[in-house]
């Protein structure tokens, strides 16, 4: 019995398998031909769909934020209006703003309390305000001003270009240190000849630009006085005058006098410094100077009262009518 049964077993799986061997390679046959025959169809890629235009980023302006000390018992930011003791963190505390006066008087006690020399150069820092209509700004430039009390021990040395026999003879007369034609450019090409200032004649300046690179700055130009007819004018101006420029896009450093002027003379010329600067731009749009700053080679630098320096409109207005009136 038990011989039967297993007999019986192994047909029936002889069988099983007998039956599934052809079913799996037919199968696997319809499937290699329905792969075959698969119709194939390509497609476009999808376009990706238009991103909306974001709105502007709206501008976002930074304003600045004015505080206004007034009525307060102290600054903002820092610690009192005033020191109690004469030893003090000067940055807890405003700075100081002093008398033009005042300020010189100091400069000058200081140089008898450190024992520095007494001829050292007096300085003036001025922070310009260059703004003008619709964004605008005031171009930088140079100015020449004759000091009404002159500091330099030397005169400068100044340069006349000019063909004509009678103009030469006029500026020797008058204090020009080289006066010539073309005969002069090769010298100061090959530094021969140097100077502070280099005037030129109108027929002249044509026969001018091989010297643009070596001068630069200095090269002959109307806007600036250095060219004209009038010598005597520019000679006495140049030879005794003082140069200043703007630095830094608003800033003007320059030297006005000795420690050891009188304290009038220092003021005198510190006038005229300011009453220059503030020829460059028109008085309507404000004041042009924003802060002025005094200082000595060795000295600490005060802040002064600059605005009974600043000419009124009234004189801007006359001084216009002046330079209307023809020669």
């Amino acid at each position: 019995m038990a011989a039967c049964t297993r007999t019986i077993v192994k047909v029936l799986t002889g069988c099983h398998i007998h039956s599934l061997t052809p079913c799996h390679s037919t199968l696997a046959s319809v499937s290699q031909t329905a792969l075959r025959h698969l119709p194939v169809r390509t497609f476009a890629a999808v376009k990706p769909a238009k991103k909306e235009k974001k709105d502007e980023k709206t501008k976002v302006e930074k304003k600045v934020r004015i505080i206004d000390n007034t009525n307060r018992h102290k600054p903002y930011g820092l610690r009192a209006w005033a020191p109690v003791d004469d030893v003090y963190v000067i940055k807890h505390y405003p700075r100081p703003v002093y008398d033009p006066d005042t300020a010189v008087d100091m400069l000058k006690s200081f140089q008898q309390i450190e024992h520095t020399a007494p001829a050292q150069f007096v300085y003036i820092d001025l922070k310009l305000d260059m703004t003008l209509e619709k964004k605008k700004m005031v171009d930088t430039f140079v100015s020449t001003v004759h000091l009404p009390h002159p500091f330099k021990a030397e005169l400068n040395k100044v340069v006349l270009f000019t063909e004509d026999p009678d103009q030469a003879k006029l500026a020797t007369e008058n204090g020009a240190t080289f006066v010539g034609g073309e005969e002069l450019i090769p010298k100061i090409l090959n530094d021969e000849i140097q100077a502070d200032f280099y005037l030129s004649v109108p027929e002249f300046l044509s026969k001018l630009p091989p010297l643009k690179n070596k001068l630069r700055k200095k090269f002959p130009k109307s806007k600036r006085g250095l060219v004209g007819v009038d010598i005597v004018k520019m000679l006495n101006l140049f030879k005794t005058g003082h140069e200043y420029v703007v630095e830094r896009d608003c800033y003007v450093v320059t030297k006005i006098a000795t420690l050891d002027m009188p304290k009038e003379h220092i003021l005198s010329n510190l006038r005229t410094v300011i009453e220059d600067v503030c020829t460059y731009r028109p008085l309507s749009f404000g004041p042009f100077v924003e802060r002025a700053i005094i200082s000595s080679s060795t000295s600490e630098a005060l802040k002064f009262h600059f605005q009974k320096f600043l000419p009124s409109v009234e004189e801007e207005t006359v001084s216009s009518l002046v330079h209307c009136v023809p020669l």
